[in-house]
């Protein structure tokens, strides 16, 4: 399965082509001369761990947003509901050690140390589109890997129908758990084919560098065919069941955020149209972007719903 070029975003929209294809030449050029000056040996240090991270196989060819809008424009309710103050406020948050556990309909349960899960699983790079629900999108180069080749480590049983993700609860650091704008820990959740499908992605860093913690470090999902709040935020517990999980947008709002939340430009959001969405740091001229079903994956995912009824089950 290949993602074929997309097109349908302008050069102009974001970051110029041209100088995405040379970041990599860039950053260490200037590590090397004025960088390492500039910033202390921890910061230096992380602008280089992923740089000669291989560029996997579903990447797709597109110019990808200016890293510092994408990391500082996060829907990160765990510590706000404003998108630039998670970039302060989750810096206290201690991403290390971390530990996943793993319940449910599978063989191979209990604590996982996040250290041998990411020895087990080689890491690449993935450019994916990112849309949220809110209308507005970018692309971000992701480093991590196969959500698939992480989950079939545990192997899931028969019984295995959904796959639940939960963030971590910690209302003294995530001071926004202390809001009752959801039902605390944050739950995600996928039907197990979308959980196998190979796009399905588990993200440990951007841009060559470790996740920063507003972006959801240590450890975060990217599902690029659905609205960005299926993409779940540093990960503790995931849980094989045969039963649909109760996520937390879907409890707070099921008529707004539908479990599968699949992009999609012909079903509009109660408050607002999703058929057009702002390119995230383009001018404000910037015409707005025609949304694409499946976020521009339908070659790739269509088939997963083959005779659902998309407006139903949305």
């Amino acid at each position: 399965m290949l993602i074929k070029e997309q097109s349908s975003i302008l050069n102009s929209e974001i970051t110029d082509k041209a100088i995405f294809l040379n970041r990599r030449k860039i950053i260490k050029a200037a590590a090397g001369i004025s960088l390492a000056s500039l910033l202390p040996g921890s910061a230096h240090a992380q602008t280089k761990k992923y740089a000669q991270v291989p560029t996997g196989p579903y990447s797709a060819n597109l110019p990808v947003t200016s890293s510092e809008d994408a990391k500082n424009y996060t829907n990160y309710y765990e510590f706000s509901t404003h998108k630039k103050d998670s970039t302060i406020l989750a810096r206290p948050l201690q991403t290390s050690p971390w530990a996943i556990k793993v319940e449910g309909e599978a063989e191979n349960t209990g604590n996982f140390n996040l250290e041998d899960i990411l020895k087990n699983n080689p890491l690449e790079e993935r450019i994916y589109r990112f849309r949220c629900v809110e209308a507005w999108s970018m692309v971000v180069p992701w480093i991590g890997f196969p959500l698939a080749a992480m989950l079939q480590q545990f192997k899931p049983t028969s019984k295995a129908k959904f796959v639940e993700f939960t963030t971590l609860y910690n209302p003294e650091v995530m001071v926004g758990q202390k809001s009752q704008s959801l039902d605390w820990p944050y739950v995600e959740g996928l039907r197990i084919d979308e959980a196998m499908h190979p796009l399905a992605f588990m993200a440990a860093g951007m841009y060559d560098e470790e996740l920063p913690k507003q972006n959801g470090a240590p450890l975060r999902l990217v599902v690029p065919w659905k609205y960005g709040f299926k993409s779940i935020k540093a990960i503790v517990k995931i849980r094989f069941s045969e039963t649909m999980p109760a996520t937390a947008w879907n409890k707070m709002a099921a008529g707004e955020y539908g479990f599968y939340a699949n992009v999609n430009p012909n079903v509009p959001h109660p408050r607002w149209s999703q058929s057009r969405e702002r390119i995230l740091g383009a001018s404000i001229f910037t015409p707005k972007r025609k949304t694409e079903l499946f976020n521009g994956y339908g070659e790739q995912v269509a088939s997963l719903y083959t005779g659902m009824d998309l407006k139903k089950y949305f």
